[in-house]
């Protein structure tokens, strides 16, 4: 696809508004800036940005993932991949490692919803996930973004990395 096409411009379009999404997601979390976490339960004093969330489910996996709550392991993971997610969609860089780290995010938090309320099948989270994998099979990186740079980069230093983090 060339850069500069319309298809082109309108994934990069996609990847940046999704790149937000999650961004927000992370600075949300860690600041509480008021809207879905207030600051007295934000990461940075002392909140945990899964347990309103984890420990407040009541589907068929909630026996499942309500004892992760609040752990520190599956905080620090859930904020890192928001935050990688936000920051490396935004810059169009490594879509291929975000695009199965953050379908693994989508589809675990879509399974800890079930049964899901207005859809028996399809949520956000299954939305996101495809459109994750359609802009890494695109390489929507390459337009208003660094991901050409990246990937020579990644190419000169090591070939079997860039087929990974490309």
């Amino acid at each position: 696809m060339s850069t500069g096409s319309q298809p082109a411009v309108v994934l990069a379009v996609l990847r940046i508004v999704l790149g937000l999404v999650f961004l927000w997601a992370f600075v949300d979390k860690l600041f509480g800036l008021g809207f879905s976490t207030p600051s007295q339960k934000s990461w940075l004093h002392g909140g945990s940005p899964t347990a309103g969330y984890l420990g407040h489910l009541e589907g068929a996996a909630s026996g499942f993932f309500a004892p992760m709550a609040g752990s520190l392991v599956v905080d620090l993971l859930f904020m890192l991949g928001l935050g990688a997610l936000g920051v490396g969609l935004l810059l169009g860089i490594g879509l291929r490692a975000l695009a199965v780290a953050g379908t693994a995010l989508m589809l675990l938090m879509w399974l800890s919803a079930l049964p899901l309320s207005n859809n028996p099948v399809i949520d956000e989270h299954i939305v996101y996930a495809a459109a994750l994998v359609v802009l890494a099979a695109t390489n929507a990186g390459s337009v208003w973004g660094l991901g050409k740079q990246w990937n020579a980069l990644l190419e000169a230093q090591s070939p079997a990395l860039a087929k990974i983090f490309a």
